[in-house]
């Protein structure tokens, strides 16, 4: 990857909009300037100590291997007499840096298994790569690193520190509780890590972790050292000086070649982590649907079609299962956003699109019925999933029948929010005659008579413009190409 050359000219109306999530370093503030899309910049602020380090980093071989690679965001400090870098200067920054924008912004309580496992070998790596020549890293949360589609990138720079003598890592209990013990926890227990996650923004502290490893399964890979040693001694602290955290525990000095043998050592624990409940495979999920052969071929060709002539730099498939027609899809959109609640089938689209090495698909574990909120300070540190990004196209497949009769959401509230997000949507509609809505209606009592062909077509066209459709299984499917109104009359 090219080093990105400095701005010399720039939209004088533009203003700089402080990103909500990085307020916690006193040492630097990102911004961004210009759309949420195409076009806009991401400039980070520096106070002069962090502008010092930063510019000797980026003059190092071994940071710029890692930008080459892209294993770390292209970055480049700006020339004080660029607009855009003046602007940001004004809020009070000495010097202004500028990263390569990342197209959808993801959290770690989203990824499947092994795309937490990828981020977090990432993340020794550079640890590694930094200690080898002189540089150490001061802090090890997932939030600094984002997804080029299947390719994990390093986004947070200024984490970069020189290395001091008498240093430790102060990253390893944050490293632990974000990365290592939801990996431990799914791998030896079964258990997803991602609403865990999603309730622990800062990681499960080992004390909290321990509770779920009884009996001999302390005794598995990596729980004794990292999960119920750093628990015991979290609790003694607490007895001894209550109110105290791991931070207050003495630190021994370690030096860059203990460091090292560390690095080294949760390296192998990683990657000996697999994930024990991937007990689907590619064939049951790809044989999964009720179509045959020649329908199956005119809906990919429906879809392949609309996508090749929208061309859209964003799109979202929500119900994705194996990405089937996100592939499709990515053939000629910017990047796919890939949404399934199946983790089995999300951690199978990951795992096929990271060995294709597709840059532009990103698989995401996520119920459609209760997607990311808005987390952290103030509900915006971590915006939630529909408040990130609009997409240009939403594929909805054999998906709203499932959130009608299983989540009980009714046609009209799923409608509406996906008017709200302004893009194009290609829908489609199993009617209630349909083998897989029978399947659904088992046991089920309530009758949804708000769910029939006649109803969603009168609920459709109060929102959206019917741009093309076409009936497949002998009419008991029928797939809806719809263009929000206000935008189609405009």
């Amino acid at each position: 990857m090219p080093p990105l050359d400095a701005k010399d000219g720039s939209v004088d109306e533009v203003v700089p909009v402080a990103d909500d999530g990085s307020f916690k370093d006193p040492a630097g503030r990102v911004y961004r300037i210009g759309g949420t899309a195409g076009g806009h910049r991401i400039l980070r602020g520096l106070n002069q100590t962090a502008a010092t380090v930063m510019a000797e980093l980026l003059a190092t071989p071994f940071f710029s291997e890692l930008r080459v690679s892209g294993h770390v965001v292209n970055t480049a400090l700006l020339a004080p007499t660029d607009p855009d870098a003046r602007r940001v200067m004004e809020k009070g920054w000495s010097a202004v840096a500028e990263h390569e924008p990342v197209d959808f912004l993801t959290w770690p309580y989203e990824w499947p298994f092994s795309m937490l496992k990828e981020a977090a070998l990432l993340q020794l790596r550079l640890l590694a790569a930094g200690a080898r020549h002189g540089w150490m890293m001061k802090d090890a949360t997932p939030f600094n690193i984002q997804w080029q589609g299947a390719r994990p990138v390093f986004i947070d720079v200024p984490s970069f520190i020189p290395w001091e003598d008498g240093s430790y890592w102060r990253g390893y209990r944050q490293f632990c509780a974000t990365f290592l013990t939801p990996l431990l926890l799914t791998a030896h227990l079964d258990i997803p890590f991602q609403p865990l996650l999603r309730s622990w923004l800062e990681g499960i502290p080992p004390e909290e972790a321990v509770k779920h490893f009884r009996g001999l399964s302390r005794c598995k890979r990596g729980v004794l050292s990292h999960v119920w040693l750093p628990a015991q001694l979290e609790r003694r602290l607490s007895s001894a000086n209550p109110g105290a955290t791991g931070r207050g525990r003495a630190r021994r000095r370690q030096s860059p070649t203990m460091l090292l043998a560390l690095l080294d050592s949760l390296r192998r624990l990683v990657c000996g982590l697999s994930r024990k409940a991937a007990r689907s495979d590619w064939s049951r999920h790809v044989d999964s649907h009720s179509y045959d052969t020649a329908d199956f071929e005119r809906k990919k060709h429906f879809v392949r079609s609309h996508v090749a002539a929208l061309r859209p730099g964003l799109t979202w498939d929500l119900g994705a299962n194996i990405g089937v027609f996100s592939r499709i899809a990515a053939e000629r959109s910017g990047l796919v956003i890939a949404v399934d609640s199946d983790q089995d089938a999300v951690e199978l689209l990951y795992r096929k699109a990271r060995d294709d090495k597709l840059r532009n698909i990103v698989p995401l574990v996520m119920d459609l019925a209760n997607l990311s909120p808005g987390q952290g300070w103030a509900g915006r540190e971590r915006p939630a999933f529909d408040n990130r990004r609009n997409p240009d196209l939403i594929l909805c497949l054999a998906m709203i029948h499932h959130l009608r009769v299983s989540a009980n959401v009714p046609l009209r509230l799923f409608l509406d929010w996906l008017r709200r997000l302004e893009g194009t949507a290609l829908i489609e509609f199993v009617s209630r005659d349909d083998e897989m809505f029978q399947r659904l209606l088992e046991n089920k009592q309530e009758e949804y008579a708000d769910y029939n062909a006649e109803n969603f077509e009168k609920e459709i066209r109060q929102r959206f413009l019917v741009r093309d459709r076409l009936k497949l299984k002998g009419g008991l499917r029928e797939l809806f190409l719809l263009e929000p109104a206000s935008l189609a009359n405009g």
